[in-house]
């Protein structure tokens, strides 16, 4: 075989552009208060054990969860159903237009962006969306995070653990941006500290924590921030 000459340009590598959220869903000018309280938590490698020592350690009347793990979608079904054996808390696959409830855990299908519609009693719907991958990965930690800042602003905790690359800092700087506490998982617990580090070189962590604080901090602030209803 012949070298190939010199001087010989080679052709350039076709790289797929990483769209950011607005590929999805544009941000809420004004996100509506007194919606229904919720937690979101965003992670990628690593984060299947990261969850599950979160999300064990809730309590059975935690605010609703949603999550969205990267994870081919053959797989996220299995993994909601083996946490949901491990947990007080429900957990379980999340399904296009179903409400959210309170003690349950909703896991992004691994083919889809997971959003939230508001509705007009003050909680909120799930929505799955098929649309391009947001920075390269569907379903997107920012899409997620900005879909809970746009419907739940102030009354939302934002929590991103352990996980390659940078999806998810931008979505939980803007949640904080609109009055939700948000928190980073820290370096010497992450199996990659790549997420919560973009995370936090943004500011956009209040807290940066060890994965074994996590889940006794969510519910020291769920505590805190959202009112206990008593019966009448």
């Amino acid at each position: 075989m012949s070298a190939r000459p010199s001087g010989t340009m080679l052709p350039p590598i076709e790289v797929s552009p990483s769209l950011s959220a607005d590929a999805i869903l544009a941000r809420a000018r004004a996100p509506a208060p007194g919606r229904q309280p919720l937690i979101a938590i965003g992670a990628s490698t690593g984060g299947t054990e990261a969850l599950r020592v979160v999300l064990s350690a809730l309590e059975a009347g935690s605010p609703a969860i949603v999550i969205s793990q990267h994870m081919p979608e053959m797989f996220t079904r299995s993994f909601a159903e083996r946490l949901d054996s491990l947990c007080r808390i429900r957990v379980k696959e999340a399904e296009a237009g179903e409400p959210v409830q309170a003690g349950v855990a909703y896991v992004a299908p691994g083919h889809s962006h997971l959003l939230l519609r508001a509705t007009p009693a003050g909680g909120y719907t799930v929505q799955l969306d098929r649309g391009a991958p947001v920075n390269r990965h569907r379903p997107s930690v920012d899409v997620m995070f900005r879909s809970v800042a746009n419907v739940a602003g102030r009354q939302a905790l934002g929590v991103i653990l352990t996980g390659m690359g940078r999806d998810g800092a931008e979505g939980l700087l803007e949640m904080r941006e609109v009055g939700a506490y948000t928190l980073a998982q820290d370096e010497k617990s992450c199996v990659v500290f790549g997420m919560p580090r973009e995370a936090i070189l943004r500011g956009a962590a209040h807290e940066v924590l060890s994965l074994s604080e996590i889940a006794p901090r969510l519910t020291a602030l769920c505590r805190q921030r959202i009112p206990v209803r008593t019966s009448p």
